[in-house]
């Protein structure tokens, strides 16, 4: 596919096909992208076959097999990330020179955020707006594994997670603990019990957090794993099932505790409370995404608990 002699002029369009690509690569598949594009399957796949003419090589496989990147592909994707990083770090740096914040900043969070009301996300999201009105905001929500591979590789400028080990090339700065309490669903056998020990707990099904397998949450280690997720609402699913015990945030739970979804197990004995830190790399440029960690700090650092 590829022709004997090869020159590249980049143009606006390459850009907007390369954009395309990422997008087809980030959701893994034509038909998944559809959303975050806001085209057509059709539309998306006569996009990538123009990128492959443009660049002589097949980019990915698409079929009944499903979605990969070929071996030319996933280079291309590599390059295509840090051609993007570099176009949004130039129109950040103009924005800069005429005195203004402009550009694109990249946030990854953990879920089930929005319901923790003391550390508030909505409330520096509002703040920054006002104060960067043309800085378009990227966010995203993943897991903590997921997030800190991501800010290593460039993809976020700025994370909230919670961070065991922090990297030599990141900065971390402490937002808030959040309170993690047990829970069983309705219908669990404990779901109705007057007196419940941390023996017999260890003893049911435990569904856990795929990032607390190792590491410092040896509290966690003591349950029988039999399911686990990275997100919460998955995780609260499985509680709900009436089959599972585990781990939420006590803001996001108190919901279905007080529609007697889920019931608290020793509150006293087995509640803990988590670190969130937010994150960027020491050699973070992007001035907006500076200013938004101001914002974030502003609003997201509570009191610290008593553990």
């Amino acid at each position: 596919m590829r022709p004997k002699s090869w020159q590249f002029n980049f143009s606006p369009t390459d850009l907007r096909l390369l954009r395309v690509f990422q997008a087809v690569v980030r959701h893994e598949g034509f038909a998944a992208a559809q959303d975050a594009l806001g085209l057509s399957a059709g539309t998306i796949s006569n996009h990538i076959n123009h990128l492959e003419a443009r660049f002589g090589v097949r980019l990915c496989e698409r079929g009944r097999k499903g979605f990969s990147l070929t071996p030319d592909g996933a280079r291309i994707h590599e390059a295509a990330e840090n051609l993007l990083r570099s176009v949004e770090h130039f129109a950040g740096t103009v924005g800069s020179v005429r005195g203004e914040l402009s550009g694109t900043v990249h946030l990854g969070t953990v879920d089930a955020m929005h319901t923790n009301v003391e550390a508030s996300l909505d409330r520096a999201i509002a703040q920054f707006s006002s104060v960067a009105p043309k800085v378009m905001l990227h966010v995203e929500i993943a897991s903590p594994q997921d997030l800190m591979q991501r800010l290593l590789d460039g993809r976020h400028s700025l994370i909230i997670t919670p961070i065991e080990a922090v990297h030599p090339s990141v900065i971390a700065r402490a937002l808030f603990r959040e309170e993690q309490r047990l829970y069983c669903g309705r219908g669990h056998p404990l779901f109705d019990a007057d007196h419940v020990t941390m023996e017999q707990l260890r003893s049911y099904p435990y569904a856990g957090r795929t990032y607390m397998q190792s590491g410092s949450h040896l509290r966690d280690q003591a349950f029988d794993w039999r399911a686990m997720t990275s997100h919460m609402e998955a995780l609260a699913i499985l509680i709900k099932s009436g089959r599972f015990l585990g781990y939420l945030p006590e803001h996001f739970a108190r919901a279905f505790v007080q529609q007697g979804e889920m019931k608290t197990l020793l509150p006293e004995e087995a509640t803990h409370f988590d670190s969130f830190f937010l994150a960027h790399r020491r050699d973070e440029r992007n001035r907006a995404a500076m200013v938004l960690a101001e914002c974030l700090v502003g609003a997201m650092t509570v009191a610290e608990p008593k553990a």
